[in-house]
């Protein structure tokens, strides 16, 4: 793979070479990306895109890193990440933000300045890119409820576009950045008026929710199925066929939510995997559903 880290750096990035991915992903699993590229500023990331796209090198897109799995072994492909493009600024009801800002954040920023509309959002791990990229969501609430538009680079036209809230494809954890050649690169949110202590309590509210729920003093994806349907929840499903605690060496089926698989110290990518295919083959022959993986994967 024939990358100039000279113009890269030049134009204002920080190059990683043989950068184990398992130190960007919240499952804390991934082998090493031959190139870890971040640009510093948008204008530097729509650089890299240029760049790398016209000279026909892969690669791939990290925000957060949660929602993924990456297998262990070494990538074939370029990895950039978007961690420095967290720019924001509010005017009136309106939030600008860049891709790479946490989502989490983003609630407590609109808190602050008396916003409501992103609840939600508190305690989601993540960027705002990879909110867009699942039309992320939780309680009731999803990104796509306050998007107005998204600033996105056509990989195709090499050139950057405005998307209206409608021609982003934005369906139960879809959004048209799955299926077309488009990468998100800031987006202006819609929010409402609303007293600071109601904000917060909210906030307060999902925040003991999801740490009474949800087994987040470990690594993990996230809820690894999507809902094949609005009435079959997966975690509760998976409890009652008695998988909670399954496991294939360090990858285990939550205890406290079936819906999470976890990583209990030294999980494998293969191990996960063995472990997903088994649910499926037990969920497959019991109510005749075909489920979906949720995160992203890379292999």
């Amino acid at each position: 793979m024939n990358l100039d880290q000279k113009y890269l750096y030049t134009i204002g990035c920080n190059v990683l070479i043989n950068e184990p991915m398992s130190a960007h992903t919240t499952f804390k699993i991934g082998g090493k990306a031959p190139y870890f590229i971040i640009p510093k500023t948008k204008n530097v990331f729509i650089e890299v895109l240029k760049y790398l796209s016209n000279n026909t090198i892969p690669f791939r897109i990290i925000g957060g890193g949660a929602n993924l799995i990456i297998k262990d072994e070494e990538l074939d492909f370029v990895v950039v990440s978007t961690e420095y493009l967290t720019g924001y600024k509010f005017d009136g009801e309106i939030l600008y933000a860049e891709v790479g800002i946490p989502f989490s954040r983003l609630s407590y920023l609109a808190m602050e300045n008396n916003l409501s509309g992103l609840e939600f959002a508190a305690g989601i791990p993540g960027s705002l890119g990879g909110a867009l990229f699942m039309n992320a969501g939780a309680y009731g609430g999803q990104i796509s409820d306050v998007v107005e538009e998204v600033e996105v680079f056509d990989l195709n036209e090499k050139k950057n576009i405005n998307l209206r809230k409608e021609q982003l494809s934005f369906d139960y954890r879809k959004s048209i950045f799955q299926k077309r050649r488009y990468i998100s690169l800031s987006a202006k949110l819609k929010l409402f008026r609303n007293k600071r202590e109601k904000i917060e309590e909210k906030i307060k509210e999902f925040s003991i929710r999801r740490w009474e729920k949800q087994p987040l003093e470990y690594p993990s994806a996230g809820s690894i199925f999507k809902r094949p349907k609005p009435d079959f929840y997966v975690g509760t499903t998976i409890e009652k066929l008695g998988l909670k605690g399954c496991s294939v060496g360090d990858a285990e089926v939550s205890k406290k939510h079936a819906g999470f698989i976890i990583n209990k110290g030294n999980a494998k990518f293969k191990e996960v995997f063995k472990l997903i295919e088994y649910i499926k083959d037990v969920v497959r022959k019991k109510y005749n559903i075909d489920l979906e993986v949720e995160p992203e994967i890379w292999e």
